[in-house]
Order: structure tokens, then C-alpha cells, then sequence
């Protein structure tokens, strides 16, 4: 369900289909985002959970499902 909603997110975000988007594609490496893609991403997700993410906690997301697990930890998801 996080991930399904998180992955509808970045389509929309980047116009990626998807199906293309897995919980191990990698920002930096798969998607060739800047910092400003994943800012905007970020505050789409922030919106969307009603989370704050930290920058601090930001710099460590690699990829999808770094996200997704620390929307389920905030949550109290599983």
C-alpha cells in the first residue's frame, strides 16, 4: 500500500511509468533525479503521509524503498 501510493507519486512526479519503478530503483542511479526532483518528491510524500521528513534523514535516501520504510516506521506501519 506505501509503496503502491509512493510509486504513484514519482510516476506522476518524473512522468515514469509505474511499472518501471521498483522498491530497489535507485534515485541517483535508475532515475537520474537532481536535488530539486527529489525535494519535490519528497514534499509531495511529506503531503500525501502527513510526515516530516528531516533533511538530515533526506540525504540518506538511496531509493524507493528507503522511503517507503520510513513512512511505514513513522506510521507504525507494516
Amino acid at each position: 500500500m506505501v509503496f503502491k501510493r509512493i510509486q504513484a507519486i514519482i510516476s506522476s512526479q518524473l512522468n515514469i511509468p509505474e511499472n518501471e519503478l521498483t522498491p530497489h530503483t535507485s534515485f541517483r542511479r535508475h532515475l537520474n533525479v537532481d536535488s530539486l526532483d527529489v525535494f519535490q518528491i519528497i514534499m509531495e510524500i511529506e503531503r500525501e503521509f502527513d510526515v516530516d521528513i528531516p533533511a538530515h534523514k533526506i540525504k540518506h535516501i538511496k531509493n524507493i524503498e528507503d522511503i517507503v520504510e520510513y513512512i511505514k516506521l513513522q506510521k507504525g506501519l507494516d
